[in-house]
């Protein structure tokens, strides 16, 4: 089986900057896109960025410009570094990774539990 463990939510100051990560354990062949989301209450869940194996990014553009989506494949590890944060940027965030999880399987989506992020003075 495998698991997502996140780290790096918390409380900051409008303007401030957090590093959120995601990191991947278990056994599995392969890993494919990994991605951030994000709940804020009362909202639909967001795709934040997403980054694929390759190495290309998409960002929600609400957050073009302040997120950077990073991975480190040979730590099987995601990061968000969120800067100039806002109070809109109050929400849960949690990773999303795809996983092959043996050769010739397709690939599984997978969730972390999420962190929560707060952007208040």
């Amino acid at each position: 089986q495998v698991q997502l463990v996140e780290s790096g939510g918390g409380l900051v100051q409008p303007g401030g900057s957090l590093r959120l990560s995601c990191a991947a354990s278990g056994r599995f062949f392969s890993i494919g896109t990994m991605a951030w989301y994000r709940q804020a209450p009362g909202k639909q869940r967001e795709l934040v960025a997403a980054i694929a194996s390759g190495g290309s990014t998409n960002y929600a553009d609400s957050v073009k410009g302040r997120f950077t989506i990073s991975r480190d494949n040979a730590k099987n590890t995601v990061h968000l570094q969120m800067r100039s944060l806002k109070p809109e940027d109050t929400a849960v965030y949690a990773c999303n990774v795809f996983f092959r999880l043996y050769s010739g399987a397709t690939y599984s989506g997978y969730w972390g539990q999420g962190t929560q992020v707060t952007v208040s003075s």
